[in-house]
């Protein structure tokens, strides 16, 4: 119904329907006629009849209840039946391309008024068509599998590799030459890891954890050592399906010997004529359950070796249920006596550990860019929240120990953005090897940082929302999601501890020998 098709309505023609049977509501100067719906509403009719609320205008009390997507829901929606005379929406949805207004909701760079050292304008149309892409093809879907477990649709995978986003995610380089970016946004050659990180961060604002990792997380990870140590050959073969969507792939390394003890692997694999002959189990495998191919960490006769596994009748995968939505497609895969060719191994025979590990930096920056955006979705709906939420009669932000919480939110998020973008900077001016060598420890300490920053955050935001919290509906569904799923940022990728540890390291091993208080 559009605004030319309303009837209007004065506020005492409204205040004449406020009985059972007759029970008419404003919310944001619509005016709703809810009389049959009363016996439907979740809460009860009660609520609708209650004196403040029947034939009043009830937006306060439903802002206090209801999230504001609740009012464009078709079944909803058709209840409205006019608007009140005089009186105009100041409550409108944001445009699927629009910046939020909250302070802090967005990166500085993205915040009317401040400029950056790192973006330019071609950042700023590239996150313009991806946010737009995200809330109109990406969000809807993943909140629907997020809730049902199920697989994100094919339709969605097309479309992200239509746009070659699939390809996006996994950085600057030759696998890009001669392809349409976004649309055509942007050429190839001006595609650098600050678009890269866009593309992380407008994914990961959906708020939803099992779906982001089931929207082929996997190939992010399983792809770039086939990308970066596969034969030309195997390369033609495998690339150009999985960065269409046609195809998926994962990263087995981790086992139930092996977490960041990369080096425990137990999977097994020996040489028979021209072909690897591969036992052995994986576990927590993200998209193993629908992947085709696997990245496999093996122990060989050599030393540790990094073969491609397409999927076949000795490979079988059982899904594992896990504390979030299954529609990660988080597996258990087992081999059993699997043959694949000598020309699938990726990098030399016996050196599979550094393909592994110069494999972890761009996965470990993936994992805590994604999380930190995540992080600042929470601050603005906290934010957000503690405005519109009345308690003790005022506001929530009037407490002292909510603006508290609030602020160490702040400081959280923004010192992360800092260090971030300055990491990701490095990233443009160094080479594969170089960032291998020289950022291993500041993004092993970032993502410590980043993980353990977040839970603070989350058991935050849960006292801020309270009850709110801990259903997965309503208006603290994402405060739910993230203080469920936000603590798997501190073990995927390598435990956070262990990554402390790793940075510290590394920079002890480059303390000048010279150096004395």
């Amino acid at each position: 119904m559009t605004s030319k098709q309303l009837k209007e309505f004065t506020l005492e023609e409204v205040s004449e329907h406020n009985k059972e049977g007759d029970v008419w509501i404003i919310v944001d100067s619509r005016v709703y006629d809810v009389s049959k719906f009363a016996n439907l509403h979740p809460g009860g009719a009660a609520v609708l009849l209650a004196d403040p609320i029947a034939g009043k205008d009830a937006t306060d009390a439903f802002f206090g209840l209801h999230r504001q997507e609740v009012l464009y829901r078709p079944q909803y929606a058709r209840l409205q039946i006019g608007a009140v005379k005089g009186q105009e929406p100041q409550i409108k949805p944001l445009a699927p391309d629009a910046i939020s207004q909250v302070p802090y909701a967005e990166p500085t760079w993205l915040t009317p008024g401040f400029s950056s050292p790192y973006h330019n304008e071609n950042h700023r149309r590239f996150q313009k068509a991806m946010r737009k892409l995200v809330n109109e093809v990406v969000l809807p879907d993943a909140i629907r599998c997020e809730e049902n477990g199920k697989r994100i649709s094919q339709e969605v995978v097309d479309k992200l590799g239509e746009t070659n986003i699939i390809g996006m995610r996994l950085g600057p380089g030759k696998h890009l030459k001669g392809k349409t970016l976004l649309g055509g946004v942007i050429k190839p050659e001006e595609f650098d890891h600050f678009h890269e990180l866009i593309i992380n961060t407008e994914l990961a604002r959906c708020g939803t954890r099992g779906s982001m990792d089931g929207l082929v997380a996997g190939g992010v990870i399983g792809l770039p050592p086939v990308l970066n140590f596969g034969a030309p050959e195997l390369q033609a073969k495998i690339v150009p399906d999985v960065l269409a969507g046609k195809k998926f792939i994962c990263l087995a390394i981790s086992e139930a010997f092996a977490g960041s003890d990369v080096g425990g692997m137990q999977t097994y694999a020996h040489k028979d004529g021209n072909e690897w002959v591969i036992s052995g189990t994986k576990k927590w495998i993200t998209n193993g359950t629908f992947a085709d191919y696997f990245t496999v960490g093996c122990r060989t006769e050599s030393g540790y070796t990094v073969i491609l596994v397409p999927r076949s009748d000795g490979v079988s995968t059982k899904p594992m249920k896990t504390a979030y939505s299954a529609t990660a497609g988080t597996a258990f895969v087992m081999f059993d006596k699997v043959r694949v060719p000598l020309s699938n191994t990726l990098g030399k025979e016996g050196k599979g550990m550094s393909v592994i590990l110069s494999n972890f930096n761009h996965e470990r920056w993936m994992i805590l860019s994604m999380g930190l955006s995540t992080h600042r979705l929470i601050v603005e709906e906290c934010l957000k929240w503690s405005n519109q939420r009345q308690a003790f009669g005022k506001p929530l932000s009037s407490q002292a120990v909510i603006r508290s919480k609030l602020a160490q939110m702040v400081a959280r998020v923004e010192s992360a953005q800092s260090w971030l973008e300055n990491v990701t900077h490095q990233m443009n001016n160094m080479s594969y090897a170089e960032q291998s060598e020289k950022l291993a420890g500041s993004i092993a300490l970032l993502k410590q940082y980043v993980s353990s920053t977040g839970r603070a955050t989350a058991q935050d935001a849960a006292q801020i929302f309270g009850g709110r919290s801990v259903t997965q509906s309503g208006m603290g569904k994402l405060i739910e999601n993230y203080h469920r799923t936000s603590p798997y940022d501190a073990i995927l990728g390598g435990a956070e501890d262990v990554l402390g540890d790793l940075g510290v390291r590394q920079a002890l091993r480059k303390m000048p020998r010279n150096s004395r208080l």
